[in-house]
């Protein structure tokens, strides 16, 4: 009777709680299915390809019979006369946007924030937000035209008694055509996340602050931006980790061998060694290279938030 007893009392196993679990939330796990299917193929399947970095890959040979070679190419790519040029370009332009690029939609989310005209709000949010929708090459064209020697700049230069000329020409008009450019584009769409917290802060302390006698700059910076920060150090921290992944396609589309000395970052080195040149070992170690030194910047980012502001990823 006391091995009934013990049996009848004990608590269900692990298998048995997870078939339970699975057969009441079944549809739940169905829609989620197709997430892990992307992530596992897309995500995790493809680092076991990170072995090329360490072997002199050959097609013909394939991954597995390739000879290994250590350390050799991330020892050829610190030792490539290039490789301080690409550091530099790469983090003086992701610099720059997060300088310049970071705040603005935090600025514009705050100035939206203080509209009370639903109509003409509305309207500024679906101006700012359509360049997001524009493609990378429509805009890229835009550019290009803009900053023609008879393009919109060159005439306002002449105007003012200057004169006209294709700035995409002249190395140092590159990095503010790429960051002023990169704000038009994505001011509006990366202000939606900062809208969507302004909605959640709790109206009953701007009433309170107002019955208090303060005006709007001071319920801005001692209600508003407070709530407000956590959110912005979230992002910062994603925008931390990403620091060496300047925009590809647009340096892609928009330089020449004029501004190279400026323009060459390392996604573009990438491209030419791996892609065009068939280096395929050497542009995965630099493409590992990068994404290591992203993670130690993701990693120092978020320790340094969680220590100063109590927020953080992880």
């Amino acid at each position: 009777m006391s091995g009934n007893y013990g049996r009848s009392a004990s608590s269900p196993s692990l298998r048995e709680t997870l078939a339970k679990d699975f057969y009441q939330n079944k549809y739940k796990y169905l829609i989620i299915l197709p997430v892990l299917v992307y992530f596992i193929i897309f995500a995790y399947k493809p680092i076991y390809g990170l072995l090329i970095a360490f072997k002199d890959f050959r097609p013909n040979l394939g991954m597995d019979r390739s000879p290994w070679v250590g350390l050799k190419h991330f020892i050829s790519f610190f030792r490539d006369p290039y490789f301080f040029r690409l550091i530099r370009n790469t983090l003086s332009i992701s610099i720059l946007n997060i300088l310049f690029g970071f705040p603005a939609p935090i600025i514009l989310a705050l100035l939206l924030n203080e509209i009370h005209n639903a109509a003409f709000k509305r309207t500024v949010q679906t101006i700012t937000y359509m360049p997001y929708f524009i493609s990378m090459v429509v805009v890229s064209s835009l550019i290009r035209t803009y900053t023609s020697g008879s393009g919109i700049f060159s005439l306002i230069a002449i105007l003012f008694g200057g004169t006209g000329k294709n700035y995409l020409m002249y190395p140092q008009y590159f990095y503010p055509i790429y960051v002023i450019s990169d704000i038009w584009q994505g001011i509006g769409w990366n202000s939606i996340i900062y809208l969507a917290a302004l909605s959640g802060i709790d109206q009953q302390q701007y009433e309170a602050a107002i019955i208090d006698g303060a005006g709007r700059f001071r319920r801005m910076f001692n209600i508003t931006l407070p709530n407000l920060l956590p959110t912005i150090m979230v992002l910062f921290i994603l925008r931390m980790g990403g620091i060496l992944n300047v925009g590809f396609e647009k340096i892609i589309l928009l330089y020449n061998q004029n501004i190279y000395q400026v323009a060459d970052v390392i996604s573009t080195y990438v491209y030419r060694r791996g892609i065009l040149e068939a280096a395929f070992s050497y542009a995965s170690a630099v493409g590992l290279f990068n994404s290591l030194v992203n993670v130690l910047f993701l990693v120092t980012a978020n320790t340094i938030s969680r220590k100063f502001t109590e927020s953080s990823l992880f």
